[in-house]
């Protein structure tokens, strides 16, 4: 039987336990900051890169594995005749997809591109599901179609805590950062169609809270969870409150918090959260 190997970048945030669990190989993005470039979680950890971009003297700038990456690593993985998917994060957030089938149209092998749709645990959630599949010996085809159904089944919520790095990074004008730090507004996205949508404006700790808990609990009524994350750049004290309250609806349910890749926290600025989960 082939067998068949899974790829996927740096920004679904599965830690190393996980990755050797499953066999899981990672392609890092990489961010530059003062000029010097790091790989993500190879050249540098999440917490590292909080305090070297607080005091950074202009906003980091991430990018995309390189061609000639992905086309090695394809090749290493694919020497022995096993069949690859490689799942990455959102084509409308990086380029990375692309390139992944760039790369793939220029190895001698049997290689899926997957968009995720989704980053972070959204991300993250597809690749273990893929994985554990090709461990259990299914083939490429119903893994591929699996992953399908999975996507339409994820919740991606994504909170700000201050505006600073989107106004550097161009992402929201100046004049409305302003007026919604004046507000002293917590905006909470939603990831839709692979997205950031603006979903609502809140002005506490605890009207977030309430906010998500309500939409995690109306989403998942009547259905099985099968899994919740939650990823912070440098936020653990919301991310255990948030945890703290969905467990409080369902008690002892396993809820995995961890730090977000350094990709998404320059964008998002220290203080946001990411909250992911998906049912039956």
């Amino acid at each position: 039987m082939t067998s068949i190997k899974i790829i996927t970048d740096s920004t679904a945030d599965l830690g190393e336990e996980i990755l050797r669990k499953y066999n899981i190989s990672v392609l890092p993005l990489s961010i530059a900051i003062d000029g010097i470039v790091y790989r993500d979680q190879l050249d540098i950890q999440s917490d590292e890169f909080i305090e070297k971009m607080e005091s950074a003297k202009e906003l980091p700038k991430s990018s995309q594995p390189p061609l000639g990456a992905f086309i090695e690593l394809y090749e290493k993985l694919a020497a022995d005749g096993s069949e690859l998917i490689s799942i990455h994060l959102s084509s409308e957030l990086s380029g990375t997809f692309q390139t992944a089938v760039s790369a793939s149209n220029m190895v001698d092998a049997s290689i899926t591109v997957i968009d995720s749709m989704y980053i972070s645990k959204g991300l993250g959630f597809q690749v273990v599901r893929a994985a554990a599949l090709a461990q259990q010996g299914w083939t490429a085809d119903a893994i591929i179609k699996d992953l399908e159904d999975l996507r339409d089944r994820i919740s991606l919520y994504v909170t700000i805590d201050n505006f600073e790095n989107l106004i550097k990074g161009g992402r929201i004008g100046r004049g409305k950062a302003l007026l919604g730090s004046l507000l002293k507004v917590k905006p909470i996205a939603r990831l839709e169609d692979g997205i950031y949508t603006p979903e609502k404006n809140v002005r506490s700790t605890s009207q977030l809270i309430r906010y998500l808990t309500g939409q995690f609990l109306s989403a998942v009524k009547g259905r099985t969870v099968q899994a919740i994350g939650i990823a912070h750049a440098d936020a653990l004290d919301l991310a255990n409150k948030l945890k703290a309250s969905l467990l409080e609806h369902i008690p002892g349910i396993d809820i995995d918090v961890s730090y977000t890749t350094p990709i998404i926290s320059v964008h998002t600025g220290k203080g946001a959260i990411g909250f992911t989960f998906y049912t039956d």
